[in-house]
């Protein structure tokens, strides 16, 4: 068997959609099956063109092509095909794209979900979203969770020195994009509300600004209860992760939800939201009762206050996180690729 994954997201880091593509084809790789990428060019055109041009090429024996970041092909595909859709937090979260965007961005999810023979996607909540905003089948679409590479978590790492001078012993750890839909600024205010602001602990904030991020950065510097330490190295990462006091996500929509999981396979106890696939993923996390910045205020006092379950949620996290296997999933997607090529 041959997949051919986007080159635009194989081989260019894109966040979270290229450490599935990679992480996928290295497990595709190990099985023996050949996995390439589609060329690409340096504007989104030029690619699109030759993506259009790989779809139409006549099939190849036993060739799947796999489109691994929401958008497809504008024309059917000859050789057997899959899309994996990661999500639909437009859905549930104003402003995500600006209106335009999200016209487009809806547009050609549609026609890819139309376009290829099945429709992956990576927990039960972002499936029911999808069957809801594209009219599909819910039946159509193919659950296949991530994994999480917990031996890499558990390893113990060193703060680099730039990093570690900003560290104090005890703080609360926030991991990810500085956009509108990681909800940064009720986060932040949380930190000033009384019963946290009596707890004096300080958020460290790692991440750099995607989309729209002004609002949640001019939180972030005005805040004497935050300190922001830019983008960090995976090695720092994961250090910070081992060593925080407990790892706050309060996210208004998560499809997947990786830093929970990756918080929880480093040790940390972890505070998250109710939102999207983050109730599929929390496990033994302490669940907000809302975003805002009071019910957040208010569980993470409460998750600081008890020592017994910070003690228990680090290795209930752990043994959580363990069972999501990136072996399962890449053998799950196998099976699909069998699927449409047998049909």
């Amino acid at each position: 068997m041959k997949i051919v994954m986007p080159g635009r997201i194989l081989e260019r880091h894109v966040g979270g959609n290229t450490t599935y593509a990679r992480t996928l084809a290295s497990g595709l790789r190990d099985r023996g099956i050949h996995v390439s990428a589609m060329r690409y060019m340096g504007n989104p055109v030029g690619t699109l063109a030759l993506e259009t041009a790989q779809a139409w090429a006549p099939a190849a024996p036993d060739q799947v092509l796999h489109y691994v970041a929401d958008t497809g092909p504008l024309i059917s595909t000859r050789s057997p095909s899959v899309v994996t859709v990661h999500g639909v937090a437009s859905k549930w979260v104003e402003g995500v794209r600006k209106p335009r965007a999200e016209r487009v961005w809806r547009a050609r999810v549609g026609a890819a979900i139309r376009r290829t023979d099945r429709t992956i996607t990576v927990s039960e909540s972002s499936a029911d979203d999808i069957a809801d905003v594209f009219g599909v089948d819910r039946e159509s679409i193919s659950v296949i969770l991530h994994g999480i590479d917990c031996a890499k978590f558990i390893q113990p790492r060193t703060l680099s020195k730039e990093i570690a001078e900003k560290v104090p012993d005890e703080y609360l750890l926030y991991v990810g994009n500085i956009e509108p839909r990681k909800n940064l600024v009720e986060l932040v205010e949380s930190m000033s509300r009384g019963p946290l602001a009596d707890v004096g602990m300080p958020l460290l904030i790692a991440g750099k600004p995607a989309w729209d991020a002004e609002e949640s950065m001019a939180a972030i510097t005005a805040s004497d209860h935050v300190r922001y330490l830019g983008f960090v190295s995976e090695d720092d990462k994961i250090a910070l992760m081992q060593r925080c006091t407990a790892f706050v996500f309060p996210s208004k929509y998560e499809g997947f939800g990786f830093p929970v999981l990756e918080a929880m396979a480093a040790g940390a106890p972890v505070i998250t939201s109710q939102r999207g696939a983050l109730l599929e993923v929390a496990g033994p996390a302490m669940v907000t009762a809302d975003i805002d910045r009071d019910s957040i205020a208010l569980a993470v006092a409460a998750a600081l206050s008890d020592n017994e379950w910070l003690t228990n949620a680090r290795k209930r996290g752990r043994a959580w996180a363990s069972t999501f296997s990136w072996d399962k999933s890449v053998e799950a997607h196998v099976e699909v690729y069998r699927s449409v090529v047998n049909r």
